[in-house]
């Protein structure tokens, strides 16, 4: 994993990865508490590692991660850096960003649309649901979602964010395997 200039750091990708992906969902989140949440997993898995991060808001928002041992009172302080190439930096934001989100936005709202059509309006607010999970929580093509990421989306953030029928809670297991298996075979 590259540090500021490509230089190896002492934190795995993994966990950078993860660090950025829960700090994207707090900033996306509309309720505080949820934001607050992602923001505390974020620190504790951090932490873990002997880091801890931030986000540097100059324009163009940025993850950063450096080791705990930097920072004395919540600031890190320049003495206390003994190698620059330890910290961590991930954009947040930035040209390209958005244009590729929306890319892959509309080809998760095509495949809903495609089950809505195929398979009833049910399927598709299921669908729907799913497309907007896969965009906005991974920025991914639903085909991309891990068969651990569709269950976080039937256990969390359907029942928590979808606000389901009981026709929809019903059949989301049903609608979701119609996406898979749509995506699967195109």
């Amino acid at each position: 994993m590259s540090g500021t200039d490509g230089a190896e750091s002492d934190l795995p990708e993994a966990v950078v990865d993860e660090a950025e992906r829960l700090t994207r969902m707090a900033r996306q989140a509309v309720d505080e508490n949820e934001a607050r949440a992602y923001r505390e997993e974020r620190d504790s898995l951090l932490d873990s590692y002997g880091f801890e991060g931030r986000v540097r808001e100059d324009g163009r928002d940025t993850l950063v991660c450096y080791p705990s041992g930097w920072v004395r009172e919540g600031t890190v302080h320049p003495d206390r850096v003994d190698d620059v190439d330890r910290g961590v930096e991930r954009p947040l934001e930035g040209p390209g960003e958005t244009a590729e989100w929306e890319t892959i936005a509309e080809h998760n709202h095509e495949v809903a649309e495609t089950i809505a059509a195929e398979h009833g309006g049910t399927h598709g607010e299921n669908a729907r649901a799913l497309a907007a999970f896969a965009s906005n929580h991974y920025a991914k093509p639903v085909e991309d979602l891990t068969a651990e990421e569709r269950r976080e989306f039937r256990e969390e953030f359907f029942v928590r964010n979808a606000f389901p029928s009981e026709d929809q809670k019903t059949v989301v297991d049903e609608s979701v395997d119609l996406v898979v298996d749509l995506v699967e075979n195109s």
